[in-house]
């Protein structure tokens, strides 16, 4: 089957055109996926039931020809383990919710359902989506399928491996400091995070709230577009949603970058940048600029201070989030008598060393007498990054830059948590600032993939993946696989 159909828009063409069946897509997901995940780990658990039940009403709808069905009907889609699906084992990778099934559906993934999206599993992601390596699932790492040596990233890691590997033309993640662009980047696919409010949060695992952001992972831009469009919009069971309308980002996907001007931020180039990755990007850049686009320097001092104030805010959020796991509600419980001693035995042997690490942050950082120092510093903090976005926005249309500073690094490379947060420079800052970003393939550093940003001002999201999609046209990249992908193909 190699001229199987493997994007969202190669799936929905074949689909419509009856050369394949949502059951046999289906089937060649499965297949994929016992082939790889034994040794990639992208996938805690399948949601077989609800699987078969879409697919063969998916087929039902098509066979009739009825009219106006979305492009996702009979696509096989994975979400990660931190969006509820009800009735299907939700963990968030970690031990704390083992066998918790919960009974209500994530937003995100309700709307990609009534699309007639086939949903194959959920997958793999460090703890409570705390990590830039997928190195700290309870459920052991997802592995690099560019290099089974290596990291993917994180926190979505097995979102991001699971489409690198063609076991899934498209995957929901979720970013609170880049956990869907960095590990997009580390495995050669795209990755966008939506404008804060933009993709509802009802149903997510929350780990910071005022950080975290549902979006996909796809082979192409224009498949994570459609995808975008399937999710998008106000939600009213989710208080951050923001009532304001979507912009189709469809409809000028195609409009190239001419007469655009282009933002590149020189802190984004400084100390820690890999020179492959520095190389590939400059040469994405002039890519850019041979399309009519109009780059400019520009500067964001704030960006030393995006990552301690990231380091703060997140887990004060974290330690307020994640003080519901008791062991008494849902999830595993450490039974050991008075209700003080299994609180602490439940939350001791549940959650791992990162999500304790960063609860205490936390919880120091709101304690009496830390709160104006730390808090709320970084409260202060965070608003002159976002105002420092804004004001670059009135010079430039978009910003482009490094995703990661570095490529996928060898599983165990960074047990030291500072050296593991230092990755997170070049994606932090956005996060804070609530804005759209893109990571979409721009090359390869010794056959490890290279990830190009595009960040536009905030509910312009069609901008940032307008730009990335006239890049990924003019080049190569999205045609690259992973040699676990040549070596397997049922």
């Amino acid at each position: 089957m190699s001229a199987a159909p493997e994007t969202l828009a190669e799936c929905a063409a074949a689909l419509r055109a009856g050369a394949v069946t949502a059951v046999e897509l289906l089937e060649r997901s499965r297949a994929r996926i016992a082939a790889l995940d034994p040794q990639v780990n992208a996938f805690l658990s399948r949601t077989d039931d609800l699987a078969d039940r879409a697919a063969v009403e998916a087929d039902r709808l098509l066979s009739a020809g009825t009219p106006g069905l979305p492009a996702l009907c009979g696509v096989p889609v994975a979400v990660k383990d931190v969006l509820c699906v009800e009735g299907a084992e939700t963990t968030a990778g970690s031990l704390i919710l083992r066998g918790f099934r919960p009974p209500y559906t994530a937003t995100a993934v309700q709307r990609l359902l009534d699309a007639g999206a086939v949903l194959v599993g959920k997958t793999n992601c460090d703890e409570f989506a705390m990590g830039s390596s997928n190195e700290n699932s309870a459920y052991g790492p997802v592995r690099n399928p560019w290099d089974l040596g290596r990291v993917p990233g994180g926190s979505s890691g097995g979102s991001a491996a699971a489409v690198a590997a063609r076991m899934v033309p498209l995957s929901l993640g979720t970013d609170t400091g880049g956990s869907i662009r960095q590990p997009a980047a580390l495995c050669g696919v795209v990755g966008f995070k939506p404008t804060y409010g933009r993709v509802s949060r009802y149903g997510l695992i929350a780990f910071a709230s005022s950080l975290d952001q549902v979006g996909p992972f796809a082979l192409s831009v224009e498949d994570a577009a459609t995808c975008f469009a399937a999710v998008a919009g106000h939600d009213p069971l989710d208080g951050t949603s923001s009532p304001t309308s979507v912009e189709d980002p469809l409809g000028g996907l195609r409009e190239g970058v001419d007469g655009l001007r282009l933002g590149v931020p020189h802190e984004y180039f400084g100390e820690g940048l890999d020179p492959g990755v520095r190389a590939a990007v400059e040469g994405a850049l002039e890519v850019l600029r041979s399309l009519g686009a109009t780059l400019e320097e520009v500067s964001l001092p704030t960006t030393d201070a995006a990552l301690s104030t990231y380091y703060v805010i997140a887990p004060a959020e974290c330690s307020s989030n994640l003080a519901r796991y008791d062991g008494i509600r849902f999830g595993m419980r450490e039974d050991r008598g008075s209700l003080l001693e299994t609180y602490l035995r439940t939350r001791d042997a549940g959650f791992g060393a990162e999500v304790k690490r960063r609860i205490m942050l936390g919880t120091y950082a709101l304690s009496s007498g830390y709160y104006d120092a730390y808090y709320r510093k970084a409260q202060k903090v965070r608003t002159l990054i976002a105002d420092e976005f804004s004001r670059v926005f009135e010079r430039v249309d978009a910003i482009v830059s490094p995703t990661s500073p570095v490529p996928a690094f060898p599983l165990g490379a960074h047990s030291d948590p500072l050296s593991m947060y230092l990755l997170d420079v070049l994606t932090v800052p956005v996060n804070l600032a609530g804005l759209p970003g893109v990571s979409v393939p721009c090359g390869l550093v010794d056959g490890l993939p290279v990830g190009l940003q595009v960040v536009a001002p905030r509910f312009l999201d069609a901008r940032a993946l307008r730009i990335a999609h006239a890049y990924e046209q003019a080049t190569g990249w999205r045609t690259l696989r992973p040699a676990s992908v040549e070596a397997v193909a049922p």
